[in-house]
């Protein structure tokens, strides 16, 4: 068996909460009185673009919150959507430990928008044991697209046989599964570490 080099992840669900999910969004709407169905058709019709980076984030709000005077401003938005945030301590600390046990470089694959990356980036200190993020908003594809992981192997130099990836979405693993990579649906902690420790990752 190819010896594992490289740990790939998702961000949330993985390592973080969702940065903007149905339940984010259910949120925000309530707590500052925004139709929540109103909201998530608006939401739907372009998302995709802010996720795939061809629109910011204050466009995007501009499309799904401010399309109608409000008594709040966009930055009280922003600050409480990013302020929901939350880190997985025991992932983070399963991730770092495999690391530094078995000298893997760590990359993030992600979905998720520009700012809210960049903040999530910050908020955690992710770049503390994460060595390169290709994310949907930065490099303009998004999974499932295949070509998000291809770039990700590109970037960090190696096979798809030389790299385990988590993620809580079962299609994406099923995607760099057939591309090569060790790929592992993750639910919760204990499950994942059991499965990577099958591939010769322990602690």
């Amino acid at each position: 068996m190819t010896e594992i080099t490289h740990f790939f992840t998702d961000l949330g669900g993985v390592l973080l909460t969702n940065g903007w999910d149905r339940g984010l969004r259910k949120l925000v709407a309530t707590h500052l009185g925004i139709d929540t169905e109103e909201m998530n058709e608006r939401h739907h019709l372009t998302y995709d673009t802010y996720e795939s980076g061809k629109s910011g984030l204050d466009e995007y709000l501009r499309r799904v919150v401010f399309y109608e005077p409000r008594s709040f401003t966009p930055e009280e938005v922003v600050d409480f959507m990013m302020g929901q945030a939350r880190s997985f301590p025991d992932m983070i600390d399963l991730v770092c430990g495999l690391k530094e046990k078995h000298r893997l470089k760590v990359g993030v694959v992600s979905n998720e928008g520009r700012e809210l990356t960049a903040d999530r980036i910050e908020r955690f200190d992710l770049k503390m044991f994460v060595d390169f993020f290709v994310v949907s908003s930065f490099v303009h594809f998004r999974k499932p697209d295949e070509d998000i992981f291809r770039l990700a192997l590109d970037v960090a130099q190696a096979s798809p046989e030389q790299v385990v990836y988590l993620d809580d979405r079962q299609m994406f693993t099923e995607v760099a599964g057939r591309l090569g990579m060790r790929a592992i649906w993750h639910r919760e902690t204990a499950v994942t570490r059991e499965a990577l420790a099958k591939l010769g990752l322990n602690l």
